[in-house]
């Protein structure tokens, strides 16, 4: 047989051989690749944050005065922006671009101007939003812990209502979140609950998306079988408008109830809705982040709606605040209290601290209890 048939012959049987090497590794490649998956699924499915729907919380308890059935109580409500939103900050959520909004130093900083505002106020009930306890944003900082040390008279009470192990999104990652609402209370607290509300993401979204709740803290009145029902609260933000709603309601709901039963209610915080009266003052841009309108139910019964339409209590990220024309910037009245028509309200003022630490104003209220 000629030399060259003999090569063909090799050839011929190399191929199959060498095609079959190469469907093997491709084989096994993707087999690799579909572990990683379907492991990379299973991790975060196993971490995902499910909360059931009535949660005790743990109380941080110092405070040992019963509140007076009559006499002045200051409120505070103020969402701390994780320490991160200063007013060198934009987000990408809102039309910004940063991710990571600030470097560890101004994460202390603001959080250490919030805590000296709010020992000037010295309000007897706080409520706070957005507070992390460790998280990539903010470098970690146990910010709960700064803000209880810094009023050691006060009883705290925590609630998550972020907690994802890694957040992949968007470029580079948000990574770890934890973080949710803080209670502080000068009077001594019953008990705390947390409440977890309609969460209006499917999955996977859901994974990856806050678990909206609200911190309800009892305070007892002195010499009185009622007490003081205090709901912090951060309402959706980024939904359709549907979960604001179904939140909203089963907010009324809570609150509807415990007038029922003769308690005194608050309920504070940021309900990223336009508050009623105050819809025409900041007009709203449609090209930025456009924020619910709180819808307050036609049959709703003692039941006051509460903040300063004279003041925003929000700024828009889309861009920094420092160094701006601040005419140029969309604003909001979106944060306040709900309080029950059994409290004399006598103050409520949004203060305004030109959005340095945050991009919320605190509202400080001012109310006594009825007999």
């Amino acid at each position: 047989m000629p030399a060259h048939s003999l090569e063909k012959d090799a050839g011929v049987k190399a191929r199959p051989h060498l095609l079959r090497r190469i469907f093997k590794y491709l084989g096994l490649l993707l087999a690799a690749l579909l572990a990683l998956i379907i492991g990379v699924a299973a991790y975060f499915i196993t971490t995902e944050y499910k909360p059931a729907h009535i949660e005790p919380v743990a109380l941080n308890a110092h405070a040992e005065k019963e509140l007076p059935a009559s006499g002045e109580l200051s409120v505070l409500t103020w969402n701390l922006g994780y320490g991160a939103l200063g007013d060198n900050a934009d987000f990408f959520m809102d039309g910004g671009k940063m991710v990571q909004t600030a470097s560890k130093e101004r994460v202390e900083q603001n959080i250490a101007d919030i805590s000296a505002e709010v020992k000037k106020v010295a309000p007897d009930l706080a409520f706070f939003q957005e507070v992390d306890v460790d998280s990539k944003r903010s470098y970690g900082i146990d910010e709960t812990a700064k803000l209880a040390a810094d009023n050691p008279q006060a009883t705290s009470s925590f609630a998550p209502n972020f907690k994802v192990k890694y957040l992949p999104y968007p470029k580079p990652p948000i990574g770890r979140v934890h973080s949710g609402l803080l209670t502080l209370s000068n009077y001594k607290v019953e008990d705390a609950t947390r409440v977890q509300l309609p969460i209006p993401f499917k999955w996977p979204e859901r994974i990856f998306n806050l678990k909206r709740a609200l911190l309800i803290n009892r305070i007892p009145i002195a010499g009185s079988d009622k007490e003081l029902v205090a709901i912090n609260l951060h309402l959706e933000a980024y939904d359709d408008g549907a979960g604001k709603a179904a939140q909203t309601r089963e907010l009324m709901q809570i609150f509807a109830d415990e007038t029922a039963k003769g308690n005194y209610v608050i309920a504070g915080g940021d309900f990223n809705q336009l508050f009623p009266e105050g819809n025409g003052k900041f007009p709203v841009n449609k090209d930025l982040w456009v924020p619910g309108k709180l819808e307050i139910p036609a049959d709703a019964k003692n039941l006051q709606v509460l903040t300063d339409y004279s003041r925003p209590t929000c700024r828009s990220l889309d861009k920094p605040y420092v160094n701006s024309d601040k005419e140029t910037h969309q604003y909001y009245v979106i944060d306040g209290f709900l309080v029950s028509d059994n409290i004399k309200v006598k103050k409520v003022e949004t203060l305004d601290k030109g959005f340095k630490s945050t991009d919320h104003n605190p509202v400080h209220l001012v109310m006594q209890l009825l007999k």
